[in-house]
C-alpha cells in the first residue's frame, strides 16, 4: 500500500467528487445514513452499555458506509443489507479500533478534566451542564482548548484506520500507523479541505439564512427550519462520499499488497 502527497487543491476536489457521488443515488444514500444514526440513537438509549457499544462499532459503519460510496462509484446496486456489510470482514480488528478510540477520548478527557475539574467530562460523557463558575473562569474553555489540541493527532490516526482494517485486512496498530502518516503527509489537503467543509456548512447558510430573515421576516422560523433540515440531508451524504474519495486519492495499492 503506497501513500500519495496530493497538492492542497485535491481537499476542495474531495468535497466536490463526493457531492458528484451522492447525486448519483442521493436516495439510497440517505437513507443508509439515517437508517444509522436511528441504529446508533436506539442503541446509546441502553443504559451503560448502549454508548460503550455504539462507539466499538462505528468502525464496522464506517466501513459499511465505505462500502456504500465505492459501490455507487462502480455502478453496483445497493440495498439496506449494505448498512451492516462492514461487520463481515475483520470484524475483531474493527472493534478493537473502536475500543482503542473510546479508551483514547476518555483519556483524552481525562488529562482536560485538570483544568476545569471534570466540567467537560461531565458534559460529554453524562450530559451534565457545567457550573457557572467553570463558565466564568474561562477553564471550561481551557479544557475545550487542551481536548481539541489532544483529539486532532487521534483523528489522523483514525481517519483512514476502519477502511485499511476492513478492506486490507491492517491490523489495529498498522492501520492507525497508516492513517495518521497519510493525513500527516497530506495536511494541506485536508486544511483545504477543513476549509471548503466550514464554507460549505456554516458560512454559506448562514448567509442564506440571513437572508431569508430579511425578505421573509414572518416565515423565517419554518424556512430555518426546513433549509437546516435540508443542509443536513445533503451536507452529511455528501461528507461521507468525500471520505471514500480521499481514500481512493490518497492510497494506491502496490504488486505485494495481497
Amino acid at each position: 500500500m503506497q501513500v500519495l502527497t496530493l497538492p492542497a487543491a485535491c481537499g476542495w476536489r474531495w468535497l466536490i467528487d463526493g457531492f458528484r457521488i451522492f447525486r448519483r443515488n442521493h436516495l439510497m444514500l440517505t437513507l443508509l445514513i439515517i437508517s444509522y444514526w436511528i441504529l446508533m440513537a436506539l442503541v446509546n438509549v441502553i443504559p451503560l452499555i448502549g454508548p460503550i457499544a455504539s462507539t466499538l462499532c462505528i468502525p464496522a459503519f464506517s466501513v459499511s458506509l465505505m462500502n456504500a460510496c465505492r459501490n455507487i462509484e462502480s455502478g453496483a446496486p445497493l440495498g439496506a443489507p449494505l448498512l451492516f456489510s462492514g461487520f463481515r470482514s475483520n470484524l475483531r480488528s474493527l472493534l478493537i479500533l473502536g475500543g482503542i478510540y473510546l479508551a483514547a477520548t476518555v483519556g483524552i478527557l481525562a488529562v482536560s478534566a485538570l483544568a476545569d475539574d471534570g466540567a467537560l467530562m461531565q458534559m460529554l460523557l453524562a450530559g451534565q451542564k457545567p457550573d457557572e463558575e467553570a463558565l466564568a473562569s474561562g477553564s471550561l474553555l481551557l479544557a475545550t482548548q487542551i481536548a481539541l489540541f489532544l483529539l486532532c493527532p487521534l483523528i489522523m490516526a483514525y481517519w483512514y484506520a476502519p477502511v485499511l482494517a476492513g478492506w486490507h485486512g491492517f491490523s489495529p496498530a498498522k492501520a492507525l500507523f497508516f492513517s495518521f502518516v497519510a493525513c500527516a503527509r497530506n495536511w494541506r489537503a485536508f486544511l483545504v479541505y477543513s476549509m471548503a467543509m466550514l464554507l460549505v456548512a456554516t458560512v454559506l447558510p448562514a448567509l442564506f439564512v440571513g437572508l431569508l430573515v430579511a425578505l421573509l421576516p414572518d416565515g423565517a422560523a419554518l424556512l430555518t427550519v426546513l433549509l437546516s433540515v435540508s443542509i443536513i440531508l445533503v451536507l452529511a451524504p455528501t461528507l461521507f462520499a468525500s471520505f471514500y474519495v480521499s481514500y481512493r486519492d490518497v492510497f494506491v495499492a502496490t504488486e505485494n499488497d495481497a
